[in-house]
């Protein structure tokens, strides 16, 4: 049967590669890259780099470039649902042509595939079709929620606390809805105005580029916009995190 890895690779240094996902590159027969185009090419070579470190030769690589997404829909859920269809559809093809039985085939997912990524959810539609067959398994790595709480030296949660994890859209409809609230992909800043809580921002956390601000919502929300635009106009893209956490926490209901 074919076999397939999804193995994160951490946030953006090459070392946040753990010792299990350099064993699975060195695993694989073929690496399955999905290109995003030009603007994103450093996240593609990135990769390359780590494959040509750590796989062991021969192996191939087979590329597929990722369907145009429509970010502006105003079904947003309906959106998304169609772009990962029409990605599942060339993941697809990927595995079918480009992956004999018997051997390995990767994906070197940002991150932890384990954590937030699309990944996962495209190969489980793919074996609900029944076209394809094949096992695969997941290797952990490190998101870029725990490199960022690393940089900004914080930890994640408080005691006794939870944490919500969400996205800039669901924080700008309800609102934060914990005293410690992780946001990601956040293209509107959603942020602005919770002058109650404090936070630990972060932009292409683990790479040379990285940018990190943080401190009070009043103090340096303005600052972060600033800073995010400038970023975004000169690399053509960003990736961001933070982590808002409340100033002065609510008491804990009995």
């Amino acid at each position: 049967m074919k076999r397939l890895l999804l193995i994160g690779i951490g946030a953006g240094d090459p070392d946040h590669l753990t010792l299990q996902a350099v064993k699975a590159i060195a695993a694989a027969d073929v690496f399955f890259i999905v290109d995003k185009g030009e603007v994103k090419h450093d996240l593609v070579q990135l990769r390359l780099d780590m494959i040509a470190e750590h796989g062991r030769a021969p192996y191939r690589i087979a590329e597929a470039r990722d369907p145009e997404r429509d970010r502006d829909a105003a079904a947003y859920t309906a959106a998304v649902d169609d772009w990962r269809s029409r990605r599942g559809l060339a993941v697809e093809a990927l595995i079918r042509d480009e992956l004999a039985d018997g051997e390995t085939g990767a994906f070197l997912v940002w991150g932890d595939p384990g954590v937030y990524d699309s990944t996962l959810a495209i190969v489980e539609e793919i074996l609900q079709r029944g076209d394809v067959t094949f096992d695969y398994a997941v290797i952990p790595g490190i998101s870029s929620v725990s490199a960022l709480t690393a940089a900004h030296r914080t930890s994640l949660t408080r005691v006794g606390r939870p944490v919500h994890l969400t996205t800039g859209r669901r924080l700008a409809e309800g609102g934060p809805t914990a005293d410690d609230v992780v946001v990601m992909l956040d293209a509107h800043c959603s942020f602005d105005g919770l002058d109650d809580y404090a936070i630990h921002w972060g932009a292409y956390v683990g790479t040379a580029d990285e940018i990190l601000v943080s401190g009070p919502v009043a103090e340096v929300g303005e600052r972060i916009k600033r800073v995010r635009a400038e970023a975004r106009a000169r690399k053509g893209w960003i990736m961001d995190t933070y982590l808002l956490r409340r100033l002065s926490p609510r008491a804990e209901q009995a």
